[in-house]
């Protein structure tokens, strides 16, 4: 019997394993941590958003970083499937908003209960507090792994998903990365991605706790527009975050300064806007400009917009130009920051970069450089935005991985 070893036991690595025992092999799944899937547990804020129920072409165009490897994968094992094996695996799915699919309980760990019990069900031999240290590789063929405590472990393949750099605390500290590159394979560079976004203006921090709901923004880099998408957004103590935000910074190119220019009153048109402000100008037209904007922002950002404005805030509203007028409405429609960049791997969603797809054969997520060597989920160069897209990627290049394993 064919023997398969896979390291790491989060999203893509209880999928491979689940796969490879449905072909017969002999499975050994092998994880570092004391428990299965650790980061897969503060998914979604603990939700776990496991897919989304979106049409095929709208799961490609969610991936931002190479869409077309991701091609056999996907149709070998897509969103109805990731929820019929749940499903039928005891896990109830409900779906939300932007098509978001979570447990009926809203709780990651009845996911990870779910993979326990069909890892279970198929004699799949889990090993946890269990690191590996190395990749045994002889004449161009994998032959199983040697473990930190110095026992090597044999095997026919090995499946890879170590995950990324992102939350180190679970466990995700870029040694799958380490085993690639000593295998000759290429490494992209890896940055945090779903992420926030750090900025320069001071004012910025005044604002801490504000959400605007419904708001537009652009992201600008090298006077190119690279995102643009509408929700909510939310002010913090170093910059801005929200879904909204994290999906921007996927586009957003480390180490550059850019500009995030915010719509703050996306459904009126500037024509439009231009009159309802004429509007409240006369309906307080002898009230000072500080006082007559209660009608157009939440009154955290009223000093801000004020300041911004240039407007004097104590000027009597009758007296402000119409030149005035047009700057305050130019600012109202593209609010602008200056990102600095993004926080720290810590608080990165997932991570950007990985295995180079070149290196990997998209049919059955094969290295091209070592016979029955497998690479799958954020091992992987491949990302997407939220919205269950990043899990789907895990799930399926798992499957791949794990019905396509073959020794040397």
């Amino acid at each position: 019997m064919r023997r398969v070893i896979v390291i790491g036991g989060g999203a893509a690595g209880m999928m491979a394993a689940v796969a490879a025992a449905d072909t017969g092999a002999n499975v050994v799944l092998l994880e570092k941590n004391e428990k299965l899937g650790k980061k897969l547990f503060i998914t979604g804020k603990g939700r776990c958003n496991v897919t989304n129920g979106a049409d095929m072409d709208t799961l490609f165009a969610n991936i931002c970083t190479n869409p077309r490897f991701m091609y056999s994968a996907l149709y070998g094992f897509d969103n109805y499937a990731v929820m019929d094996f749940l499903e039928k695996a005891g896990c109830a799915l409900k779906t939300e908003r932007g098509e978001r699919v979570f447990p009926v309980s809203d709780h990651s760990s009845d996911v990870i209960a779910a993979f326990q019990r069909e890892l279970k069900k198929r004699n799949v031999e889990i090993h946890l507090n269990t690191e590996v240290a190395d990749l045994l590789i002889k004449d161009g063929c994998v032959l199983g792994v040697r473990l930190s405590g110095g026992n090597q472990v044999e095997a026919d393949s090995v499946i890879v998903c170590t995950g990324g750099v992102s939350y180190p605390s679970t466990g995700s500290t870029g040694d799958g990365y380490r085993f690639a590159e000593k295998t000759g394979h290429k490494v992209t560079e890896v940055y945090p991605a779903l992420v926030p976004f750090q900025v320069k203006e001071a004012w910025c921090g005044q604002l801490m706790g504000l959400s605007l709901k419904n708001v537009t923004v652009q992201l600008i880099c090298g006077k190119k527009k690279v995102y643009e998408g509408f929700g909510e957004m939310l002010f913090t103590h170093f910059g801005v975050s929200s879904p909204l935000i994290l999906s921007a910074s996927s586009y957003y190119l480390p180490g550059s300064e850019a500009e995030l220019l915010i719509d703050l009153k996306p459904a009126i048109e500037t024509e439009q806007l231009d009159k309802r402000i004429l509007r409240d100008f006369e309906e307080n037209k002898n009230r000072q400009f500080k006082n007559a904007l209660g009608g157009l922002f939440p009154v955290k950002l009223i000093p801000v917009m004020v300041e911004l404005s240039g407007i004097h805030p104590d000027k009597k509203v009758n007296e402000i130009t119409r030149e005035e007028r047009k700057r305050f409405l130019e600012l109202i429609k593209k609010l602008p920051l200056t990102v600095t960049g993004t926080r720290s791997f810590a608080e990165a969603i997932i991570t950007k970069g990985g295995v180079t797809v070149k290196d990997v054969n998209p049919s059955t997520m094969e290295s091209k450089k070592v016979k029955g060597l497998y690479f799958a989920g954020e091992m992987l160069d491949v990302d997407a935005l939220t919205g269950g897209f990043n899990l789907q990627i895990a799930w399926s290049t798992g499957h791949l991985a794990g019905e396509s394993q073959g020794g040397c």
